[in-house]
């Protein structure tokens, strides 16, 4: 059967972009920005991705484009008879448990976006937002049918195929995006008071940097670009030959770089115009800029749309993740899309179930201290996800071979750069060890 590709240059930036532009940019980058000192941090973070970042993303590219196949059977036509298809099922488990909390978390966002464009989020009281946050996740039947819609939405587009669904819908939803990123950033930084949030997101301030800042731009840097779960490898299996890896990489990677940037540039003056605190965590996104609203001009309207945003961003990963478990059932088991969609979907459903029980009535329920939410995204976030990059980097590098993997990348000298050096020792070395060190600092075994 042949296999479905992306029909234009733009098609496959707007689908790799939107893999890698989701709540991670929208929500978690402004955040860890906002602990770990601002511009410093950012400086450290767009290193990370030049050295190694794009290193890894442009060999998933070619891993993938070179075997024409879904992560597990790029390995096994790159290397048969070995066991290295075995990364490729690690891939695929990572991007379906985390499709499964992550939906959730998709969730929350459409129902803010609900509660927004109601009218009901402006009128709760600021100091009653934490307790609004926290009735609403526990609210199991609610939070399980906006779990359902995301899924349902997910479901739909990936059902259509690459070209008349994923390509579709991304080159759609990623200037949707853009544009309500842009109307944001113009109010954002007209308000009175703005400046000293620009200053904090773009003025260096050293002093606040820590190894652990360093470690937190390092890990994210890797995470934000969709790396070691499946989704490049699968949506290079879609590009055509004489398409220009290296430049499809950088260019994937300044939008997602762009749009983090832009994020912060919406969030950060608002949050110092009302006075609220730039290191809020995780709440920032729920709490503390729901409350920023309240105080600005127009803010229904403002927040109406800045839930859409985070709503549009949260689909576009949950497309390429579920995508990556469709492509390995259909090729793998000879399914139907269709087919292997629907029942995937359904699975993924069921497995969000737990997580979505741990706000609820299962609240106690404690797996080596930790949630059954924490315990699922602490599993593929911080084992699986390094561990499948640390495994692609050994392949690419030293079983695959450089050389080969270079010739792909390069489209068989159709694209010739000088590069070869840089490329073998980082892929190679750099970063194998620095994807290692993330997986010791985020499972705490480097301690700080």
């Amino acid at each position: 059967m042949k296999r479905d590709n992306f029909s234009s240059k733009f098609g496959v930036i707007a689908a790799a972009a939107g893999s890698a532009i989701g709540l991670g940019n929208i929500w978690k980058f402004p955040y860890i920005t906002g602990q770990n000192g601002g511009a410093a941090f950012i400086l450290v973070y767009l290193i990370c991705i030049i050295l190694v970042g794009t290193v890894v993303m442009v060999s998933e590219l070619a891993l993938g484009r070179r075997a024409q196949s879904n992560p597990s059977g790029a390995f096994k036509k790159l290397k048969p008879s070995s066991r290295w298809n075995y990364t490729g099922y690690l891939a695929v488990a990572t991007s379906f448990i985390i499709l499964s909390f992550y939906s959730i978390i998709a969730g929350w966002v459409l129902s803010y976006f609900h509660s927004s464009i109601t009218g009901k989020l402006i009128n709760v009281a600021p100091n009653e937002l934490t307790s609004y946050f926290e009735n609403l996740v526990g609210n199991t039947p609610m939070m399980l049918f906006f779990t359902l819609l995301v899924i349902g939405i997910t479901a739909f587009i990936v059902i259509s195929g690459i070209q008349d669904g994923i390509e579709k819908y991304s080159k759609i939803l990623m200037p949707v995006l853009l544009l309500t990123l842009i109307i944001l950033i113009i109010r954002s930084i007209t308000l009175d008071g703005a400046v000293k949030g620009l200053e904090f997101l773009f003025k260096p301030d050293f002093s606040q940097l820590t190894t652990q800042s360093v470690l937190e731009a390092l890990g994210h840097s890797f995470y934000s670009l969709s790396l070691g779960m499946g989704i490049i490898i699968t949506y290079g299996s879609y590009i055509k030959k004489e398409e220009d890896l290296v430049s499809l990489s950088l260019k994937v990677i300044a939008a997602d770089t762009i749009i983090a940037l832009m994020a912060g540039i919406v969030i950060f003056p608002a949050v110092f115009a009302y006075g609220f605190e730039p290191g809020a965590g995780p709440s920032l996104v729920f709490i503390t800029l729901p409350a920023v609203f309240q105080g600005m001009p127009f803010g229904s309207f403002f927040e109406t749309l800045f839930f859409l945003l985070i709503g549009i961003a949260a689909i576009t990963s949950t497309i390429s993740l579920l995508e990556v478990s469709v492509t390995f059932i259909t090729e793998e088991f000879h399914m139907s899309r269709k087919k292997a969609t629907i029942l995937l979907s359904i699975g993924v459903f069921l497995l969000s179930i737990p997580s979505t029980l741990s706000f609820g009535i299962w609240s106690g329920v404690k797996i080596f201290s930790l949630s059954i939410f924490d315990l699922f995204d602490y599993i593929a976030s911080y084992i699986f996800l390094p561990l499948s990059g640390i495994l692609t980097c050994i392949f690419v590098g030293w079983v695959w071979g450089t050389k080969d993997a270079f010739n792909e990348i390069s489209s068989d000298g159709l694209y010739p750069f000088s590069g070869y050096k840089v490329y073998n020792t980082t892929i190679k070395y750099i970063a194998p060890i620095a994807i290692f060190i993330i997986l010791l600092y985020s499972t705490n075994i480097i301690k700080l």
